[in-house]
């Protein structure tokens, strides 16, 4: 099979019925993007306390990151509309080129924590960055109805199914080490390194987009019409966000390693099971939401979930805590792409890049104050305190959503 070939055939896989062909790319980028972001949550950490650091240093690192993704996505949401959306994607894409590589080739605390700020680098289980707005900007434009949540499903799918293989990579420096004799910060090097190799990758991927989404009928917008119920969701949504920025994959890694002294590699091995679970549920979101709505889809899968969180905080071995954070997998990552269509299916279409940003923005502003927490409250023993807040503001904010939007119709356009 020729290369055209097993591109098409590709596409015909990943690509839903009735959608663009723009899909594609943004596809296998996000595939690009989410197995980079899988092992970098894990190496992270390592990383950090290989290079003498603590785990309070790992908290504050992870707020950077968080931090200036989010003033990325105001700049985005404010201004964004002025510039092509192509344009945008491969300025992120180059700025992920420069973060791995920056990365790779420092050694030394506050210029790292620089790097963090301004760069791309991602600790959540989930996409935190600037790429997020621009790229469902592109994908709704592509689709519409049923469709477009199936788009965000597969969207959603991909990312997790490669980050579940970017976490079991998270074993690379350790086998290098053991099989080639690399020392171990090498082989963490190696891995940022792959990091800025993977992002000229994804930049040559935007580069196949066409400078116009090809259902764009109107020009992008600055919210409007929408506002009030864009605010709303961006604040719950910000509640969520912050319960989630208490146990980031960083975070929730370093849990792994205090309490039950589990190895990188190890953890590798569970998130690449977790975001098996996680892609599948991701991949059934579509056909639940089409039974009982998205809104029911993103509140009655989330907060079992959670219950699940809370149990693990507790659990008495880690075979119990691994098998109740496999069960949160299983369902916790099912409101992703039915959170996406829904606010790309309540806002109208010129404010949709509008919209996804301002509904980022106070996500990652309330997911990058939780990580240092969180990494304080590690490093103070309190292991079990940063799961607990998780889960119950979590399903604090699953009860606030379907109080407020259980009236709201959702329009098919």
């Amino acid at each position: 099979m020729g290369a055209d070939a097993a591109r098409r055939a590709l596409a015909r896989l990943l690509v839903p019925a009735g959608v663009g062909k723009e899909a594609f790319p943004l596809l296998i980028a996000r595939a690009l993007r989410g197995f980079a972001d899988g092992y970098v949550a894990i190496l992270l950490p390592a990383y950090l306390l290989a290079l003498g650091l603590n785990q309070l240093d790992v908290g504050y690192l992870s707020t950077a990151t968080l931090t200036g993704s989010a003033l990325a996505t105001v700049v985005v949401g404010a201004i964004g509309h002025r510039w092509p959306g192509r344009r945008l994607l491969l300025s992120a894409a180059l700025l992920m080129a420069i973060t791995g590589l920056s990365f790779a080739s420092i050694s030394s605390f506050w210029p790292l924590l620089v790097v963090a700020f301004i760069g791309t680098l991602n600790p959540s289980s989930g996409d935190a960055s600037v790429f997020l707005p621009l790229e469902h900007a592109r994908l709704a434009g592509a689709a519409r109805g049923d469709a477009r949540t199936a788009l965000f499903a597969r969207y959603s799918l991909v990312g997790s199914l490669s980050a579940a293989v970017g976490a079991l990579a998270a074993g690379v420096p350790s086998w290098l080490n053991a099989w080639l004799g690399l020392p171990l910060i090498d082989g963490l090097r190696a891995m940022f390194v792959l990091y800025g190799l993977i992002g000229g990758s994804v930049w040559l991927l935007y580069r196949a987009l066409p400078t116009a989404s090809i259902r764009a009928n109107k020009p992008a917008a600055p919210l409007g019409p929408s506002r009030g119920i864009v605010l709303k969701l961006a604040m719950l949504f910000s509640v969520d966000a912050f319960a989630g920025g208490l146990v980031v994959n960083s975070l929730l890694t370093l849990w792994l390693f205090e309490r039950f002294g589990l190895s990188p590699g190890q953890a590798g091995t569970f998130f690449f099971c977790a975001g098996l679970l996680s892609a599948g549920s991701q991949l059934a979101a579509p056909a639940v939401a089409r039974k009982i709505g998205l809104l029911n889809t993103m509140v009655f899968t989330h907060a079992p979930a959670n219950v699940c969180l809370i149990f693990a905080a507790v659990a008495p071995n880690v075979e119990v805590a691994l098998t109740l954070l496999f069960v949160r997998s299983a369902l916790s990552q099912m409101d992703v792409p039915t959170r996406t269509a829904y606010v790309m299916a309540v806002v109208t279409p010129p404010e949709r890049a509008a919209a996804s940003s301002f509904t980022a923005v106070p996500r990652s502003l309330a997911s990058a104050v939780s990580p240092t927490l969180g990494g304080a409250l590690l490093a103070s023993g309190l292991l079990s305190a940063p799961l607990i807040a998780c889960g119950a503001l979590k399903i604090a904010y699953d009860l606030g959503l379907l109080i407020s939007f259980r009236r709201l119709k959702v329009p098919l356009n």
